[in-house]
């Protein structure tokens, strides 16, 4: 397969310019115009960020995308999905309340937000996906099905299950409704270490299903009836106690991504930004960000999302790891077994390649890229 076009540009901005103007530049010149946009309803997916994060991507970004795509006579609006856990932007209501908290509105971004999967995360459609080997279908937001060009704007990040997010885990995960999440997460469902639960209670508090109750030790314990497998818990445990018995679930959850995505991209126009800015260890779905694991590193931009991801972790693995972070904390652990990657080394039960190497199978892209640097 051909190489795919890979567009980049560094977050220098010297006087007489800024980073708006950058991305502005950046998204042309990687060809974006090329797409007819004329009188073409557009969804432009991104995360909202749960309030208390700050690590989410500033609204001005998403203002950039929105004037270039009016610019070209299309119709934008910001979408994003339902999400299954307790938190801020698990019902539309509460989901809008959470974006305009963000700064995410109409008159700061100039379109409308539309949570992709209706008022209670119901409001979906079944795709077809092409190639789907774990996957036959997906159940994607129907508002962003019903969209004529679809654009991903994402936040590249860590994640404490997935490796990295990026394009695939903004695409496949946030977009499927929130039995779409259901059906991606329901390989593996987790388990206690009751040797190391201190009973903080945080997993209770992060669990949206009511599947987390406490013995006669305050030891946390979880009903697998009960759990959907959103990994939630996982995160909120300070003290890993809670770990995944199904080895493979992470990497069935990546393979569903990357399913997940396919179904939402195939067949229209698409195209594709990475800011991988503000690295936080985890997902920007947590109400808090930890400290960044590695240095700004700029914006990409290209056709290809698999090709995108692939160039945007090639480029954080060449970054040197920041002070006083969790993956400087993990790198000097005793015992620390350095697996070369900065992400699997922040958390280590985790493999991001095996999302896009399935990706790439199933026939979505390629990790092959040509990087094209923008001054």
């Amino acid at each position: 397969m051909e190489k795919s076009k890979v567009y980049f540009t560094d977050m220098r901005a010297l006087p007489g310019t800024n980073l708006p103007q950058k991305l502005n530049k950046l998204v042309r010149v990687a060809g974006i115009g090329n797409i007819d946009f004329e009188k073409k309803m557009v969804a432009i997916k991104i995360h909202f960020g749960e309030p208390g994060n700050l690590s989410y991507l500033r609204p001005n970004y998403a203002k950039v995308i929105v004037d270039v795509v009016k610019s070209l006579g299309g119709m934008p609006f910001l979408t994003d999905c339902n999400t299954l856990y307790v938190g801020r932007r698990k019902n539309a209501l509460d989901h809008l309340e959470a974006a305009y908290e963000n700064g995410f509105s109409p008159f700061s971004t100039g379109c409308h937000v539309i949570i992709g999967d209706g008022l209670k995360g119901t409001d979906d459609v079944e795709v077809p996906v092409v190639n789907g080997e774990l996957c036959k279908s997906a159940k994607i937001g129907r508002a962003i099905m019903d969209a004529d060009v679809f654009i991903s704007l994402s936040h590249f990040k860590g994640h404490e299950c997935t490796g990295f997010g990026g394009t695939l885990k903004n695409i496949g995960m946030g977009c499927g409704s929130r039995a779409g999440k259901m059906d991606q997460h329901k390989s593996g469902k987790p388990s206690v270490d009751k040797s190391i639960c201190t009973g903080c209670h945080m997993c209770f508090k992060n669990c949206a299903h009511g599947a987390i109750s406490f013995d006669e030790n305050n030891h946390a314990s979880i009903d697998h009836d009960k759990c959907v497998g959103c990994g939630r818990c996982m995160g909120a445990c300070n003290y890993d106690a809670i770990y995944n018995e199904n080895d493979s679930a992470n990497d069935d959850l990546n393979k569903k991504i990357a399913e997940y995505s396919k179904a939402v991209v195939d067949g229209r126009p698409n195209f594709h930004i990475n800011l991988v800015i503000d690295i936080s260890p985890y997902c920007d779905c947590h109400a808090e960000n930890d400290a960044p694991i590695l240095p700004d590193v700029g914006m990409f931009a290209s056709f290809d999302p698999v090709a995108l991801d692939q160039a945007c972790a090639d480029a954080c693995n060449a970054q040197t790891p920041m002070p006083n972070s969790l993956l400087n904390d993990h790198m000097h652990e005793e015992g620390f077994h350095d697996h070369h990657d900065h992400f699997t080394n922040t958390t280590p039960e985790t493999n991001w390649k095996v999302c896009l190497e399935h990706a790439e199978k199933i026939g979505l892209g390629t990790r092959e890229y040509e990087l094209i640097e923008v001054k």
